[in-house]
């Protein structure tokens, strides 16, 4: 269980933040900036789900389970796997949390629109908010693949897996509280020439 009584504790006023394996890194650390980035891309999801709470209770719960999934990703990035023993068992992503979002897709994909073109992030208030939020957990995966390149440093895969997923659904959810599709703001190429 965690436990915050303090939010301060001055050990960051030097730019390093600690991991879960008790290292130091500075803040701008690659990995760093990847566990950032997906509390950015969750709160993204908290906006979102503004409003989808009261409309869309579906998919309000299943962005729901993503947020707390979101944080085991931030927990497993936090906890490089170095191989040294770390006295309790690290909290990891796992297959089964991929599979959760694939099955919501294929929920939310059976009812939309066919695509005629690319979408443009928009719509309803939902759906903008959800486009935000892809957009955000792109950059989160673009960052742990970059992590996951460093020969010194290690990426879970299931994790990979996982947050390219979270994009997958976020996509999928805007285009169903766009009116599964039909109210989606279609890209026109080169309209404004």
């Amino acid at each position: 269980m965690v436990k915050l009584n303090k939010i301060y504790t001055r050990t960051g006023d030097d730019g390093t933040t600690g991991l879960g394996t008790g290292e130091r890194r500075l803040k701008s650390d690659l990995r760093v900036d990847a566990y950032g980035t997906v509390d950015e891309a969750n709160a993204c999801i908290g906006m979102a789900r503004v409003h989808t709470a009261q409309t869309y209770q579906a998919i309000d719960a299943m962005l729901s389970r993503i947020q707390n999934d979101l944080f085991d990703l931030g927990a497993d990035l936090a906890v490089p796997d170095d191989g040294k023993p770390l006295g309790y068992e690290p909290l990891r992503i796992i297959a089964a949390q991929t599979g959760r979002i694939e099955k919501d897709i294929d929920l939310l994909n059976k009812d939309l629109q066919p695509l005629r073109s690319f979408v443009l992030n928009g719509g309803t208030p939902a759906a903008a908010a959800l486009h935000l939020a892809r957009t955000v957990a792109r950059r989160a995966e673009r960052l742990m693949v970059a992590l996951a390149q460093d020969p010194r440093e290690h990426v879970n895969r299931d994790a990979l897996r996982y947050i390219n997923r979270v994009s997958d659904f976020l996509f999928v959810a805007a285009r169903a509280v766009n009116d599964n599709g039909n109210a989606d703001v279609l890209w026109v190429p080169g309209k404004n020439r």
